[in-house]
């Protein structure tokens, strides 16, 4: 008996925050839905951000009111629908003479800024003068400053999770996620796209589904998979690499997020405090290596670090001050001549008609514009295979983490089974979704107790992220679903815990616990940078 092939209105390719938010969008429409990645969700660019949802100051040097008043709607809008992921941060320019950015152009900037975010629930920008801004951040270099600009943007300390939520949502309405899962052939039939063929996990066995629709979304990969299609020249990405580095708090280091001016190249880059650390970068490099192997550069890490100094004076940071660093591809639209920072941001939506109709691909886009590109998609979907959709409700449905986080914060304090920091983290992380977690625990389906003995990790986040987050690795647990991965240590001193945890949960016998605990090291040592 043959086996059927199943059949979706869309497949999305790529599972990172565009097509999460694609699948959820088109799922929560009522359009049967199938999501493939080629690795774990939020593996790829996504993860490798600055972790800001801004509305992108810079942009406005070229001109691009439209995409900043898109970001600044989108950024107010996803601190209404996933209030625990999304906060608030201030953000402050250090203003000195001489520099590329003139202080009238910053004022007349972060003006249009406001004026552009009217409706927003954040302050507007102030300026201070020289002695008011050294009295607010003494560890700024003193020498040549004039005054220090602030405004009001949005961060999302874990992006990673932002992903996930969007890809949960999507199966609680109905599609299908594929993980692990590369898509290897784009199929098409007269002319138009028949569906797709991918690698099955467990078997590496061929295998196909069918599609009304296809939609490209994999990010600086999208060439990559066009290229199944037997398609010639596919050069619609022309994706630069943006670096950072994480050091602990220095001397001297600022209480907000700086924005400020390289004296290299005159490129802006952010010195962000996130996760009790500090979030340095980024740089802008066009990069035709492989996608997958894409890591910080030597130059840029003394980069970072030269301008971080240069700035603020008493960091003395080095080399041996990096706790890790991270690399992501940008997926830009192709543009050889001009500045980096000049090649747009605003996304772009095209059918490939020259392989087949109704085969779209998604070139470009930010962390901040997901929802709203994800509504643009769909309604090109729906348009061209003429399917019945139900209206957009991304826009004022919560993320799963956002409700009843307050019932989660006093629950975790009546359990008593974490310390402050920890119920703080959790909450941060889960949002109104520790409620499973705390359900699981009473009920004996998830074990109690802690990893460590400091109290901030459940030891139920281990196999919950199996059963109820899609996790199907050991870094897919510490880097992209209980965020350790991102600690100073990069969680090592949990790995052996966490290890024995999924060997119990998964039924892994002893070579395998030693093989995926060995695969995790190796994928955290990735990250480190030589002395």
């Amino acid at each position: 008996m043959t086996e059927s092939v199943p059949h979706f209105d869309l497949v999305v390719v790529g599972g990172g925050i565009n097509g999460a938010g694609i699948a959820r969008d088109a799922a929560m429409r009522g359009l049967s839905v199938a999501l493939f990645e080629k690795g774990d969700f939020s593996s790829g660019t996504s993860a490798w951000s600055s972790r800001l949802i801004h509305g992108g100051l810079r942009y406005l040097e070229y001109f691009e009111f439209p995409l900043v008043y898109e970001s600044l709607n989108e950024r107010r809008r996803l601190q209404e629908i996933a209030g625990h992921l999304v906060s608030p941060i201030r953000v402050a320019i250090p203003l000195y003479r001489g520099g590329k950015r003139a202080p009238w152009l910053v004022r007349l900037g972060l003006s249009f800024y406001d004026l552009l975010s009217f409706r927003k629930k954040l302050p507007n920008h102030e300026v201070l003068g020289r002695r008011s801004a050294l009295r607010e951040e003494p560890g700024l270099n003193a020498e040549g400053l004039v005054g220090l600009a602030r405004y009001s943007d949005a961060q999302v300390q874990f992006a990673e999770r932002l992903v996930l939520e969007n890809v949960l949502d999507a199966v609680a309405h109905g599609a299908r996620l594929f993980n692990y899962s590369p898509v290897i052939e784009i199929l098409e039939t007269d002319g138009a796209v028949r569906g797709i063929a991918y690698r099955e996990p467990e078997n590496d066995e061929r295998r196909v589904v069918h599609a009304a629709a296809v939609v490209n979304a994999a990010g600086p990969w999208v060439d990559s998979v066009l290229d199944t299609a037997g398609a010639q020249e596919n050069d619609l990405i022309g994706g630069t690499k943006g670096s950072h580095i994480i050091v602990s708090p220095f001397r001297g280091a600022p209480r907000d997020a700086v924005y400020a001016e390289a004296e290299a190249d005159g490129r802006p880059f952010f010195i962000l405090p996130w996760n009790g650390l500090f979030l340095i970068g980024t740089t802008d490099i066009r990069y035709d290596g492989s996608l997958d192997a894409a890591r910080i550069s030597d130059p840029e890490v003394d980069y970072l670090l030269s301008e971080t100094n240069r700035v603020f004076p008493g960091a003395r940071l080095s080399r041996e001050s990096v706790h890790y660093a991270y690399a992501g591809v940008r997926p830009l639209p192709q543009q050889e001549e001009g500045p980096e920072s000049a090649i747009t941001r605003k996304h772009q939506v095209i059918e490939n008609r020259e392989i087949a109709r109704h085969l779209f691909s998604v070139v470009g886009g930010k962390l901040t514009t997901f929802r709203s590109l994800a509504e643009e998609v769909v309604d090109r979907v729906v348009s061209a295979i003429g399917a019945e959709a139900g209206p957009v409700s991304t826009a004022a449905e919560p993320l799963p983490g956002a409700p009843e986080i307050d019932t989660a914060r006093e629950r975790l304090e009546s359990a008593g089974l974490l310390s402050g920091a920890g119920a703080a983290r959790l909450l941060s992380i889960y949002g109104g979704r520790a409620h499973a977690l705390l359900d699981g625990i009473e009920e004996g389906s998830l074990p109690d107790g802690t990893l460590g003995d400091d109290g901030r990790v459940l030891r139920a986040e281990v196999p919950f992220a199996f059963s109820s987050e899609l996790a199907r690795e050991l870094e897919d647990v510490v880097f992209r679903r209980t965020m350790l991965g991102f600690d100073a240590d990069q969680g090592r001193r949990y790995y052996v815990e966490i290890a024995d945890l999924a060997a119990k949960h998964l039924g892994w016998d002893p070579a395998e616990r030693g093989q995926a605990l060995e695969r995790l090291g190796r994928y955290a040592d990735s990250f480190r940078i030589r002395g």
